[in-house]
């Protein structure tokens, strides 16, 4: 698999369906200054497609000169498939992958490309080597970096029974008195995605600290259970 060769085929085929009167709309919703092409979705699933059958990594350096090759490029949407390449040859990643994990968060810096990192490449790397991983996240939780933080808060999201439940309460305590509204939804959205598996714990943690966590949090982590009558509006 040739880097170069894939990067050139994704900035040719983004641009083939560039819309520029879509690119300034979807920069200001991300509000940022990064260039878009005005490719939405459906447009960029195409080229995954293509992405998947021409340039299947056979090994973990492929798949992170890939992911490097992608990331570099200017535009919105080749971040977006960068972090998409990744996420289809997630399984080819290992504990050695953690350095560039951390940097598409890092430099990522925005809930559109950081939360795809912390479910689907942090998430599956933690998920498949929790002793490898688990205690870099303790070091995470207390990262200077915000966006690094809510990758640790984040990181088990799809682990469903596999959540490490200490780990994520705790990251939870640790963090609830920020007043960043990046942290306080990524509580909330962690906690309600846990409240799927084990509802009753995620009550006990609720009604316990309901005087501590943030009402941004808390609403958030209780929308589910609300929703299934499980627990009182008030």
């Amino acid at each position: 698999m040739d880097p170069i060769a894939l990067a050139s085929f994704v900035s040719r085929e983004l641009a083939l369906r560039a819309d520029p009167d879509d690119a300034g709309p979807m920069a200001a919703y991300m509000k940022t200054d990064m260039p878009f092409h005005g490719v939405k979705k459906a447009g960029r699933e195409e080229v995954l497609r293509e992405v998947k059958a021409r340039f299947a990594p056979k090994d973990r350096a492929e798949l992170e000169a890939g992911i490097r090759a992608l990331w570099a490029l200017p535009h919105r949407e080749e971040k977006y498939l960068a972090l998409a390449y990744g996420r289809r040859f997630h399984r080819l990643l290992t504990p050695d992958s953690l350095p560039l994990v951390e940097t598409l968060i890092r430099e990522g810096g925005w809930w559109d490309l950081v939360d795809e990192v912390a479910a689907n490449l942090l998430g599956s790397l933690w998920r498949r080597f929790p002793e490898a991983i688990a205690p870099l996240m303790d070091l995470w939780i207390e990262d200077d970096d915000l966006w690094i933080r809510r990758a640790a808060v984040l990181g088990q999201l799809k682990h469903k029974e596999a959540t490490d439940t200490k780990r994520l309460l705790r990251y939870c305590l640790l963090r609830m008195h920020e007043r960043e509204f990046f942290m306080r939804k990524a509580i909330g959205w962690a906690l309600r995605q846990h409240s799927h598996v084990d509802p009753g714990l995620v009550i006990t943690f609720l009604e316990e600290h309901r005087d501590e966590l943030s009402g941004l949090s808390f609403r958030e982590g209780a929308k589910a259970l609300r929703r299934q009558g499980l627990f009182p509006e008030s």
